[in-house]
């Protein structure tokens, strides 16, 4: 007889282990990329998820076959109400990594937001942090983003911290003190073109068995009752299960970065530039008002959650190009 084949997951299944629930329906932004210029700038954004649409464009990509030719892409919509500069923040690095130096809030604050959480009025508030920026290594800007700005029946607004880069730390510091407690529209952050990263908490799938959330093959016939159970644990001794043996659990709702996404279009729906909304509305989510971008491709994420968009960090382009959008089809 021959040997037995047992089920085995695929090569760079584990890539990304463990598979677990997101804690929080806000995805997080570790790292940010560095920028070679003397002016400072926000490096990230945020939006809510609206929907797909289809981009009829010219394209622009040099050295491939369809350069210059009609291309049709998928497009996913991303309304991008104005954030407001509620805080600026400072770390300081030592040897066991970053620590938060200070903290300043804003005194106007919006009320949605002093609902999470109360600020102290501290003595001093920028003067005093301005004494500080010596020991000062790296420099955030604490925004807020309000779904119901963006036609969303949630008032809770999301609280992230968003990286500013260029130039030195007095450059960055007056930069953010002229934002502060001012609200900042998506085209003071991105331009038209540009490539961004898109960070978000994926659709949640619930519970599924090891060959759809790993991979691996179904048994053959008449070799177990089982077909869709794994052919082998482990070994006896030692007698534990590795993490590397594919199991059932959780599939979906993780976090994840996507990477070199294009803004095809930047726009406001006053401006009557392009027709976005569809009759009705988009499934899901309605009818969009204000401020959007669509970006080329897919986005992480199920219709009216948070998407934090990010400056490329990978593949950095030496020139911006302006898509050249011929029509939309909704």
């Amino acid at each position: 007889m021959g040997h037995k084949k047992y089920s085995q997951p695929r090569r760079g299944s584990l890539a990304y282990s463990p598979r677990g629930r997101a804690k929080s329906m806000e995805a997080r932004i570790r790292n940010w990329p560095e920028v070679n210029s003397e002016q400072p700038k926000l490096l990230g954004y945020a939006g809510f998820k609206v929907g797909c649409i289809q981009i009829v464009s010219i394209d622009d990509r040099e050295k491939t076959p369809n350069h210059g030719k009609q291309l049709v892409s998928l497009g996913t919509v991303v309304a991008t109400p104005p954030i407001s500069i509620i805080g600026i923040r400072g770390y300081r690095d030592d040897n066991d990594g970053a620590h938060a130096l200070f903290d300043v809030y804003s005194s106007d604050m919006p009320k949605e937001v002093s609902r999470l959480f109360t600020v102290k009025p501290k003595e001093g508030g920028l003067e005093q942090a301005e004494k500080m920026l010596n020991k000062v290594s790296e420099l955030f800007a604490v925004v807020a983003v309000f779904p119901n700005t963006a036609g969303l029946e949630q008032k809770k607004p999301y609280v992230f911290e968003v990286a500013v880069k260029g130039g030195d730390t007095k450059k960055q510091f007056e930069f953010l003190k002229n934002l502060f407690g001012k609200q900042v529209k998506v085209e003071e952050v991105f331009e038209l073109g540009t490539t961004v990263d898109v960070a978000s908490i994926t659709k949640g799938k619930g519970i599924e068995g090891p060959i759809t959330r790993w991979g691996v093959k179904k048994k053959q016939h008449k070799s177990r009752k089982s077909v869709r159970a794994l052919g082998s644990l482990g070994p006896i001794s030692p007698a534990s299960i590795m993490y590397t043996v594919p199991r059932a659990g959780q599939r979906g709702f993780h976090q994840r970065v996507e990477y070199n996404k294009r803004i095809m279009i930047m726009s406001n729906t006053d401006k009557n530039e392009f027709k976005i909304n569809p009759s009705g509305g988009f499934k899901h989510y309605g009818v969009v008002n204000g401020d959007f971008v669509v970006l080329k491709g897919s986005v992480p994420g199920t219709y009216r959650r948070l998407v934090k968009l990010r400056a490329q960090m990978r593949d950095i382009p030496t020139k911006v190009l302006k898509p050249n959008i011929l029509e939309i089809v909704i």
